[in-house]
């Protein structure tokens, strides 16, 4: 029993490592249409992280003069 139960374990074990080196077949090409949206969805994300950094920086602009007015500074 325990030979057995050693032979399938092995078995498995071996099954796994040869699974694990399989290699996935290539994604099919991207259409023209399905490339713009791609495009159009990346420009989206730069102009969103351009405005959250502006208004970051607009936020510590205002945090440096409202603590420096505090302390007398400029």
């Amino acid at each position: 029993m325990k030979k057995a139960l050693a032979v399938l374990l092995a078995g498995a074990l071996m099954g796994a490592l040869a699974a694990s080196y399989a290699k996935l077949p290539a994604p099919p090409p991207k259409t023209e249409a399905q490339k713009k949206a791609d495009a159009d969805k990346e420009a989206a994300t730069k102009a969103k992280d351009a405005a959250d950094l502006a208004k970051a920086q607009d936020r510590a602009v205002a945090n440096y003069k409202h603590n420096m007015a505090g302390k007398g500074g400029k």
